[in-house]
C-alpha cells in the first residue's frame, strides 16, 4: 500500500515536513532559551532573524497541512476500492489499529497549528514581541505531536493488508457494532439533536455578552462540546437525511462524488466555526472571533438541517 501513488506522495511530503520541522525545532529551542527582547547583544539580533525563519517554516508546514488533510481523506476513499469489504474511507481507517488514532491526531494538529498561527499574528503585531518565547515553546510541543502523526501515518499505511477482509461503513457505524463509535447509538438521537441546537443557541447568546472577560472560556467550552455533539448528531441523525436512508450512518460516504462532495463543505464549516470559537480564549481583541465562530457554526447548522427539511417537504415523513 505504501507504493500507491497517493500514499507515496503523502509520505514524501511528510518527510519534507519532518526535515523542515527539525530545523524549526532547533531554532525554537534556541529562541526559547536565550530570547531577551530587552537585550542589544549580537546573539539577540541573530535570534530575531532566526525567529522570522522559524515562523516562516511553521507557516509553510501549516499552509500545506490543510490541503494535505483533505488529500489524505481523498486517498483513503480511493484506496478503499482495493480493500475487500470497504465501501469508503471508513473501511480503510478501520483496517488497522492505528487509523482512528491517526485521524483524531490529524484533527488535533490542525487545531493546534491554527492556534499557533493566531498567537504568532498577535505577537508580530506588538512592538515588543511579547509572545515570542511562548509561541516557540508551543511549537516544541507541536513538533512531537507532528512526529507522532507522521510515524502513525507511515505505520497505518504499511500495516494495511490488501488480502484482508475489512468491515464496511454499514457495519462499523451501526448499533450492532462493537467499536467505540457504536456507543453513539446508545443515546436517543432526538436527545443528541436537541443538545446540538441548544449549544448553537448558547453560542449566539454568549456572543452578545462577550464584553464580560471570563465568558470567553465558557464560549470555548461550548464550542468544544458543540464539535463533539455535532459529529455525534451527524452520524446518528443528519447523515441519514443526506443519504435518505435510515440505516446509513457513515461520516465519510458523503465526501464522495455521488453526494456532490458535500462532506468537504460540511466539515470545513464545522472546523472553521469551532476553531474560532475555541481560540477566543487566547485572543484579547476577540470580537471578530466570536462572530466568525457563530457565523460558521450557524451555516453548518443550516446546511445539515436543510437536508432534514427538504426530505420532509419531498416525502411528507421523517426518517
Amino acid at each position: 500500500m505504501l507504493l500507491s501513488p497517493e500514499v507515496l506522495a503523502i509520505q514524501i511530503l511528510n518527510f519534507i515536513f519532518l526535515i523542515f520541522a527539525i530545523v524549526a525545532l532547533i531554532l525554537s529551542i534556541k529562541i526559547y532559551k536565550y530570547w531577551d527582547i530587552n537585550s542589544t547583544s549580537n546573539t539577540q539580533y541573530k535570534l530575531e532573524k532566526q525567529s522570522f525563519l522559524a515562523a516562516s517554516i511553521i507557516k509553510y508546514i501549516f499552509a500545506l497541512k490543510l490541503p494535505l488533510f483533505l488529500f489524505f481523506i481523498f486517498t483513503l476513499d480511493k484506496i478503499s476500492a482495493q480493500l475487500t469489504g470497504a465501501m469508503c474511507a471508513a473501511g480503510v481507517v478501520d483496517a488497522t489499529d492505528y487509523g482512528s488514532y491517526l485521524f483524531i491526531l490529524k484533527i488535533f494538529n490542525i487545531y493546534i497549528f491554527g492556534a499557533w498561527l493566531i498567537i504568532h499574528n498577535i505577537d508580530i503585531n506588538k512592538e515588543n514581541l511579547p509572545y515570542t518565547k511562548q509561541k516557540f515553546a508551543l511549537f516544541i510541543f507541536i513538533f512531537f505531536t507532528l512526529l507522532i502523526e507522521i510515524i502513525l501515518e507511515f505505520t497505518m499505511f504499511a500495516s494495511i493488508d490488501l488480502n484482508m477482509l475489512v468491515s464496511c461503513c454499514g457495519t462499523i457505524y451501526s448499533s450492532a457494532a462493537s467499536s467505540s463509535t457504536s456507543s453513539i447509538f446508545t443515546f436517543n438521537s432526538s436527545l443528541i439533536v436537541s443538545i446540538f441546537y441548544i449549544l448553537l443557541v448558547s453560542q449566539i447568546i454568549i456572543t452578545f455578552f462577550q464584553k464580560y472577560t471570563n465568558i470567553k472560556y465558557l464560549f470555548s467550552l461550548v464550542n468544544i462540546l458543540f464539535f463533539l455533539v455535532a459529529i455525534s448528531s451527524l452520524i446518528s441523525f443528519f447523515g441519514t437525511y443526506i443519504y435518505e436512508l435510515p440505516t446509513h450512518h457513515c461520516p465519510f460516504c458523503f465526501l464522495q462524488k455521488e453526494y456532490h462532495y458535500i462532506g468537504y463543505l460540511i466539515y470545513s464549516l464545522l472546523f472553521a466555526g469551532t476553531f474560532f470559537g475555541i481560540t477566543v480564549s487566547i485572543v484579547k481583541s476577540n470580537q471578530k472571533y466570536y462572530k466568525l465562530s457563530s457565523i460558521f457554526n450557524s451555516l453548518y447548522t443550516l446546511l445539515v438541517s436543510s437536508y432534514v427539511i427538504l426530505f420532509y417537504i419531498k416525502n411528507g415523513v421523517w426518517l
